[in-house]
This record gives C-alpha cells, sequence and structure tokens, in this order.
C-alpha cells in the first residue's frame, strides 16, 4: 500500500492537470449534434479549444458566453441567455452542454434559476435539449468534469425504469475520459460480437475519431443520440470504466435499477478476461474463438515483452484512473514503479498503486522525483517533453493532451489487442534506449589485453 502526499505548494509549475470545464467539454462532445458552452471569458474558452484542437487534429465546436468585466461584476444571465439563443438561430444544435469556469463559479450564479427563466422567455427553446453542469477550474481536473458531465446528462434525459421494457440484448456503457476513439471502437466491436447492442455515453468513437463529412457541419458530426440516451432504462446491465464514472453509474443504478459492473480498466489480461466472461454471461453465448486466440497472442507478447521490462524502472504523472491503470500494467509486465504523480487525490485507489509514495502535484514535483530516483522512462502527456529532454530519459505519452504527435485518437490500449499494442510500442521505445556494446566500448582496456599472455 503506497501513501498519498498532497503537495501544498501555493503554485503550480508545468501544472499536471487539466481543468474540469474541457473535461466537460470533451464529454459533451460525444453527443450526436451538439456543441459544448463554456460559461465565462473567451480567454477560458480559447485555452481549451487549443489544447482540444491541437490533440484530436479536428474541427471542435466549442462556444463562449464571453464574460466581460461589467458582466462579471453585475451578473452574466444576459450573456448566457444571449449565447444560447445565437447557437439556437445560427446552428441549430440538439443539444448544448454549458459547463461553468471559475469566473461565474467564484461570483455564485443561480445558473438553474437562470436556464429556467430563459426558457420561460423563449418558449422555442421547449424542444432543445440543454444540459449544465457545475465545473469550477479551481477544483478537480479532466476526470471531475467528464464525470460531472455525464452525471448531468443521464439526470436530465434518462427516463425513469417505471416507464421502461428491459431490453436483454441492449447494455449501456460509461467509457471514462482516458479511452480513447479507438478504444471505445473496440469496446463497440467486442460487445456486439456477443450479440447484444451497446448504449455509449458519451460516444466520441463516431464524433472525434477523425473523419471527413459529407456536408460541412457546425455540430458534432457522430456521437450518442438523444434518444438512445433517453432509453438507458431498456438496458439489461451496465458497464462503466473507472473510478470516476462510479458517480454517473450510481445515478443511472438509481433511476432505471439496472445493475452496475465498475472495471478499474480494461487493460491487462485479467481485465480483458473479467470483461469477455461478464459479456458471455449477460449474452449467455460462449466466448468466439477469435478472443481465445486473441487472449493467446496477448501471452506471447507478454512472454516476449517481459524481457524489456523487467527490472525496468518508470516513473509516471496523470489523472488518478490513467495513473492506477499504467502503473498495475508495468508493475504486471516486472517493471517498478519508481515516481508517481497524480494530479488529483480524488480516488480511494491511488493507495493500491505498486510504489512507495504517490504524490498529487505537477509535472515539476515529477522532474525532482526523477532527479531523486533515476529511471529508465517517462510516462506522461507531451507537457512532459521538457523534461524528457532535460533529463535525457525517453518520454512515452500518455492521457490528454499529446500535441506533439498524431493519430492519438486511433491509439488503441483496450482488451488483449489493446493491451498487446501497448506492449509492443513500450518495449520497442526500451529496445530503442538499450545500449549495445560496440568494440570502441573495449578500446580503453585493449592494450592491457594484448599485454596478457594467451597460456598460462
Amino acid at each position: 500500500m503506497s501513501i498519498v502526499v498532497e503537495n501544498k505548494k501555493p503554485e503550480s509549475i508545468n501544472p499536471l492537470k487539466v481543468s474540469q470545464p474541457l473535461g466537460a467539454a470533451l464529454a459533451f462532445l460525444g453527443i450526436d449534434k451538439a456543441i459544448p458552452l463554456f460559461h465565462g471569458s473567451q480567454g477560458c474558452t480559447s485555452f481549451a479549444l487549443v489544447l482540444a484542437v491541437r490533440h484530436f487534429k479536428e474541427t471542435i465546436p466549442l462556444q463562449t458566453t464571453a464574460m466581460n468585466e461589467v458582466s462579471t461584476i453585475l451578473g452574466g444571465h444576459n450573456h448566457l441567455e444571449e449565447a444560447i439563443l445565437n447557437l439556437t438561430a445560427r446552428v441549430d444544435p440538439r443539444f448544448i452542454g454549458i459547463a461553468s469556469t471559475a469566473l461565474v463559479e467564484t461570483r455564485g450564479e443561480d445558473y438553474v434559476g437562470a436556464l429556467k427563466e430563459i426558457r420561460a422567455k423563449n418558449p422555442d427553446l421547449a424542444n432543445r435539449q440543454i444540459t449544465f453542469v457545475s465545473t469550477p477550474d479551481y477544483n478537480g481536473a479532466l476526470e471531475d468534469g467528464w464525470s460531472n458531465a455525464v452525471t448531468a446528462i443521464i439526470d436530465d434525459v434518462v427516463i425513469p425504469w417505471s416507464t421502461a421494457v428491459t431490453s436483454f440484448q441492449q447494455i449501456n456503457v460509461l467509457p471514462g475520459v482516458h479511452q480513447t476513439a479507438a478504444d471505445i471502437e473496440a469496446l463497440r466491436d467486442i460487445i456486439e460480437s456477443f450479440g447484444l447492442y451497446p448504449v455509449i455515453l458519451p460516444d466520441i468513437s463516431s464524433s472525434l475519431d477523425g473523419h471527413i463529412p459529407e456536408n460541412w457541419m457546425t455540430t458534432t458530426m457522430g456521437g450518442t443520440r438523444l434518444e438512445e440516451v433517453a432509453h438507458m432504462a431498456r438496458s439489461a446491465h451496465t458497464i462503466a470504466i473507472g473510478e470516476h464514472m462510479r458517480k454517473p453509474a450510481d445515478l443511472l443504478e438509481s433511476l432505471t435499477g439496472i445493475p452496475t459492473s465498475l472495471f478499474p480498466d480494461i487493460t491487462g489480461l485479467s481485465a480483458s478476461d473479467r470483461l469477455i466472461a461478464l459479456l458471455s454471461r449477460i449474452s449467455g453465448k460462449s466466448i468466439p474463438q477469435r478472443y481465445r486466440r486473441q487472449r493467446s497472442q496477448l501471452v506471447d507478447a507478454m512472454l516476449d515483452g517481459h524481457f524489456y521490462f523487467g527490472g525496468k524502472k518508470v516513473a509516471i504523472a496523470a489523472d488518478p484512473d490513467l495513473l492506477v491503470s499504467l502503473s498495475h500494467f508495468f508493475h504486471n509486465m516486472g517493471a517498478k514503479i519508481e515516481v508517481a504523480v497524480s494530479s488529483t487525490s480524488h480516488s480511494p485507489h491511488l493507495k493500491d498503486i505498486p510504489t512507495e509514495k504517490v504524490i498529487v502535484g505537477d509535472l515539476m514535483d515529477f522532474e525532482d522525483g526523477v532527479r531523486d530516483h533515476p529511471v529508465d522512462m517517462l510516462v506522461t502527456h507531451s507537457h512532459g517533453r521538457q523534461a524528457s529532454e532535460r533529463l535525457g530519459i525517453p518520454l512515452f505519452r500518455v492521457g490528454f493532451p499529446i500535441f506533439d504527435r498524431i493519430g492519438n485518437a486511433h491509439s488503441l490500449t483496450l482488451g488483449y489487442q489493446g493491451t498487446q499494442n501497448l506492449i509492443f510500442r513500450i518495449a520497442n521505445l526500451f529496445l530503442e534506449k538499450t545500449h549495445h556494446p560496440k568494440p570502441a566500448d573495449f578500446a580503453d582496456n585493449s592494450a592491457d589485453i594484448l599485454k596478457e599472455p594467451l597460456y598460462a
């Protein structure tokens, strides 16, 4: 069991965590024909927009209420109403997801009351879904914003179980923010191979997977349809991934009465086994032969990869659930977690990370920890690249944002195949930095060797 230590520095240097509003925006981007709206200043939205565009290399329809000095003092209800009406008239979204920022949260506005007033004044908004979520920048991080947004969507849209008819072929899936579009697409394929129909909330695999539509769209280009969300009570089971998805999973279960299985992660042999076994039990079908072969391939990859993982020391900095998942992955492959830094302390599983101490801090704490405990690899997002250069240690990029590599949405880490891919990518990075002896390495001792007699 590790000790969780929170850094009490008065400032963050080279921050590790990404703000709550951006996490909420990413969740809203997983809804079909949606637009996320930041209730705050233009600067808050611009910063989040730049990170999202650089990570996904796609058009991100993120809007702002553009609060200024006057509205910050007198209240931003008029700006919120104007933004909603402008979006409705010019873009015609089916869903508007509003995320608050530190600016309006500090002032303490009544957002729920403001939305009721706006709807009362504008009857045309009656059939348009508008969901508000409180996501102050000064509290929580990416996982919290994603979790709170999904919780708000469930609370607003899902029809309670009393009016539902159960479909034994339909199951709900609540992926975590650390799942990529490729992860979610692979999870859908696995579920459908058992004859089940997944309702995935949110589903970025069809909105942020990097495709070009036939016509220009000013909203999201795919995602979960609101009709599917409304009828999630018809499902036979719910699968949630990551501790940060416990809150929306618990709410969904209380509204629908549907049993929930929460997976800390679905990376690794045992986690993938649990998923396949659960789907077999829910569907009543035997496990397809292809997964037996994929499992065998993963075991072989683990045997091949352990030569390069074994005895290696790694340093990981990430959001709590991603940190927990990666830590157990490296540990199971024979590596040692020398330094572990979490963006927040909002997970009870941090204490289960196989290391002596987990620091809740920033990338400066990460770099200082590596200086005190040298490692063979750094594992964090792209903001860790400067530390990698200064320390001369290779960086394996994970999480959000990754802006100096392309294809982030297509990085697969889930299930047997995803775990196999992860092993190969990391093992090759270790292999690339492995020192291979050359004749020059023995040049200093060659003269002494020649002086020694050939026979005793």
